[in-house]
Formats: C-alpha cells, sequence, structure tokens
C-alpha cells in the first residue's frame, strides 16, 4: 500500500542517516558555535537526504557532510550580521562532555580563534585539519578549486596559531583546579583565588543582554581577583549553588545555579598550573541544551 511504501522509505532514510548524526552534528557546531542551529543544519540535511535518490548516492557520508556544511555556510552570513550587534563579549554555546576525562578535538579557545576567519576559511580549516578530509572533497564542498582550498587552509592556520599561539595541552590537575576556583570564588578566600591566576588571565562572560555580565573582555590578575571578590559579596547574599563539575568544550569547569535560579557554565583555559582564561556563560538562550545535564 502507497502508505506503507512511504513507512518504509522513511525507516530506510533513518536508518542509514542516524549513524551518522553524531559526526555531522560536530561539523555544524563547530562551524556555527550554536547548538540550536547546529541541529536545525542537520534535520534540514536529513530532509533533503530522505528526498533524495539515495540509490545514486556513492558516499553518504561525503554527501551529508557537503550538504550540511553548504547549509552553514548561508547561516554564517546572517549569524556574522548578528554578532555584530551582540551585546558584550560572545562566546559559544557550551557543550558538555560525559567524563572528566574526555577532551574535545576543538575547544573553546579554538572556537572563538575561528570566529574570526571568514566563513570559507573556517570551512577549510575544519574539514581538513580537524576532520580529515581531502582537498578536493574541500574543493567540491565549498565551490573552489583545490589549490584555492589549500590556500584557504593555511592562511586560516596562521591567523589560528597567530590568536593562540600555541595549542591548548591537557593539564592533568585541571579539574581540581576548577574545584579549587569555585570554593575560593564563592566563600570570598581573595588569596586562594589570587594563586590559581596567570598575570595575564583574560576573563570573558556572556550575557548576552539578558542576564548581567561584564561589558568586555577583563584582562589581568588583579582586575579578575577585584571582580570576584565583589562577586564573593553577592554570593552571601544569595548563594551560588554547584551543580556538578565537567568537561565544557574540553576544558575543566563546573555548572552552577545562581542566585537568580538560572543555570550558568565556567571554563578555564589552563597552561602551566594557572588559570590563563576564564570563560562564563549567562545567556540563558544558549544554555536551554543544558537542563538535562546539568542534573547528571
Amino acid at each position: 500500500m502507497p502508505g506503507e511504501a512511504g513507512d518504509g522509505r522513511e525507516a530506510d532514510a533513518a536508518a542509514s542517516f542516524d549513524p551518522l548524526r553524531p559526526r555531522l552534528s560536530r561539523v555544524a557546531y563547530r562551524m556555527l558555535g550554536s547548538v540550536a542551529d547546529a541541529e536545525d543544519m542537520v534535520q534540514e540535511a536529513y530532509l533533503r537526504w530522505h528526498r533524495a535518490d539515495r540509490s545514486v548516492i556513492a558516499e553518504p557520508e561525503a554527501w551529508l557532510r557537503r550538504v550540511v556544511m553548504r547549509l552553514c555556510l548561508d547561516q554564517l552570513k546572517s549569524a556574522r550580521v548578528r554578532r555584530e550587534t551582540y551585546v558584550g563579549p560572545w562566546l559559544p554555546e557550551p557543550v558538555v562532555e560525559e567524563g572528566e576525562g574526555e577532551v574535545e578535538d576543538v575547544t573553546l579557545p579554538l572556537l572563538l580563534a575561528l570566529e574570526r576567519l571568514s566563513p570559507l576559511e573556517r570551512a577549510a580549516f575544519l574539514l581538513h585539519d580537524v576532520f580529515g578530509v581531502g582537498f578536493d572533497e574541500i574543493a567540491v564542498t565549498i565551490g573552489r578549486e583545490p589549490a584555492a582550498c589549500r590556500q584557504l587552509a593555511t592562511r586560516a592556520r596562521a591567523h589560528v596559531r597567530a590568536d593562540r599561539p600555541r595549542f591548548e595541552v591537557s593539564e592533568p590537575h585541571g579539574m581540581d583546579i576548577a574545584r579549587a576556583f569555585f570554593a575560593a570564588s564563592r566563600s570570598g578566600d581573595m588569596k586562594g583565588l589570587s594563586a590559581l591566576l596567570a598575570a595575564d588571565v583574560a576573563m570573558h562572560s556572556d550575557g548576552g543582554g539578558v542576564r548581567p555580565a561584564a561589558p568586555a573582555i577583563i584582562e589581568g590578575a588583579d582586575l579578575v581577583a577585584k571582580l570576584h571578590k565583589g562577586f564573593a559579596v553577592l554570593f552571601r547574599k544569595g548563594p551560588s549553588q554547584l551543580l556538578r563539575y565537567a568537561v565544557i568544550n574540553g576544558l575543566p569547569g563546573f555548572i552552577s545555579r545562581e542566585s537568580d535560579g538560572l543555570i550558568q557554565t565556567t571554563a578555564f583555559e589552563i597552561r602551566e598550573g594557572r588559570i590563563i582564561g576564564i570563560y562564563i556563560q549567562r545567556n540563558p538562550d544558549k544554555l536551554r541544551h543544558l537542563d538535562g545535564a546539568a542534573r547528571h
């Protein structure tokens, strides 16, 4: 019957697509920095997969990756316009790993470095350097010659290295430092907190104009400590509740529920035992997907 044929086609499309969904989601998230937008791109790719003549598609993963990347490139055009009018520092939506031992291939600082690339540079860099895609396929994906794609990736790599003089290394005591930071910052132990900070530490706080947050990046240990001294007074009036420690975009950190009843994530970039970057996500629009993760 027609209905049964349609159901069978739906099941066949889902069966072949679902194993690829996590990898496609990783591609989309790294392009867009938004979990919700990445999910939309992947769902649109599924709809196109469902409508396509799949019998003539020799390499489903490559075909779907091209679809997702092209959708992301279109999405970035409007996203970049929105970010030009964004209130305060912009941070990507946090992705929380399941266990402390897992390390993301693209950490939060690298995502911020990618933000400063053009969409095509970002696509070439991610596809080649992160996902290991050859330049011939990248050329088909973004509509450029392979030599041009190689130049895009080289240029992107140079920009990323200039932004991040050296890539993050795994800190064996990163989660211990996250625990010490939470304890010191919430108790008002400024001596203990200052001992955790590198002299050139930078604090990024994204409230999206919805929740209070620093309007610009706060740089330097003295300023960051002074700001947290003021926070400690507020914490005594309205306690900050630790929900759990977690790996956030490849960095050690924690999820907390603040005095306004909303959650936030705090992640730390650590080098040689000191915190060089603090990334606080407070924008509730970027935290909705963590309601379940926060309770684990």
